[in-house]
């Protein structure tokens, strides 16, 4: 009789530790941690976030290890194409994040990357889905900026730092390889769309890139360009191009039948002349943000200028 309550009484005890040990590695799962986003919200974040909306900021995700339950889009299924290989598959939620499809995910962690989509009351409702925490943004941050956020929120940022120093090896070895192809060379981007020209600025976008980090030159109408910049990328006529005096230019070209590319004043511009127009198209890295973008970038210029 006492062998039979001594072995009941240790099975329970076993059983305690389980249901214990269970709740202890679930309590840890569960940890929240509060954080200040760029709104000044208190959030609650998850320790270990498991379904992670972050539209528009899916290169950080991926660049820090992370999959996303939805990824971004818009119009007609417009998705960040050189972000495939690590996103195929998986599900899109329009860009302006609806209640509903939000909902559908059942996400744990919203990131938001803009003021300006929480416009209307929007972050109230979002934040009773799930925490929500808004991303630092603006004209003045850098996708580092992004990037050492985001790892913070997700309890990453030594791997953030990892991330940029790569980033930061590739450009200076960049520099390096093609250093007479940079050394006094002046270029630009340009963006084609609907037949219209859009020119980057000089320290927007991957303005910075080149002018920056790389060390291109700064063409002049790009300088003019810039000083009335109130985005990444301003229209440009044909006119004002047919002046252009880059070595060369980085066209990324969203409109292949453009008219634009038939008139005489295109086919005069110094650098089309020379053929030294390297032509990347509408689905490539070229007009978006973060670690990923930018590493193909540098990696799309390497592979024209080597």
């Amino acid at each position: 009789m006492f062998k039979k309550i001594a072995l009941s009484t240790t099975f329970l005890i076993a059983l305690f530790s389980l249901v214990a040990c269970g709740q202890s590695s679930e309590s840890k799962d569960n940890d929240l941690r509060t954080l200040t986003d760029a709104q000044d919200h208190k959030v609650d974040i998850p320790e270990k976030p498991k379904r992670i909306i972050a539209s528009y900021l899916e290169d950080y995700l991926v660049a820090l290890d992370e999959k996303p339950v939805a990824q971004w889009t818009v119009g007609e299924g417009k998705i960040q194409n050189y972000l495939q290989d690590e996103l195929k598959g998986t599900p899109t939620i329009n860009y302006d994040l609806p209640y509903e499809d939000v909902l559908k995910f059942e996400p744990d962690l919203l990131l938001i990357g803009s003021n300006g989509s929480l416009e209307g009351g929007k972050y109230k409702e979002y934040s009773k889905i799930a925490p929500t925490y808004v991303v630092k943004n603006g004209d003045n941050v850098t996708w580092r900026d992004q990037l050492e956020d985001v790892g913070k929120v997700l309890g990453k940022e030594e791997q953030a730092k990892d991330v940029e120093k790569d980033y930061d090896q590739l450009i200076e070895k960049t520099k390096k390889d093609l250093k007479d192809k940079i050394k006094g060379k002046s270029a630009v981007v340009l963006w084609v769309t609907n037949n219209s020209a859009f020119m980057v600025a000089d320290t927007r976008s991957n303005g910075q890139l080149l002018y920056q980090e790389l060390g291109f030159e700064v063409p002049q109408l790009t300088k003019e360009i810039s000083k009335k910049a109130t985005a990444d990328f301003s229209q440009v006529s044909l006119e004002s191009l047919s002046q252009l005096d880059a070595d060369y230019i980085f066209l990324v070209n969203s409109d292949s039948g453009a008219a634009m590319f038939k008139d005489p004043l295109w086919s005069n511009i110094p650098a089309v002349k020379n053929k030294h127009l390297y032509e990347f198209d509408g689905n490539s890295s070229w007009l978006y943000n973060g670690p990923i973008a930018y590493t193909k970038m540098v990696e799309n210029i390497q592979d024209v200028l080597k």
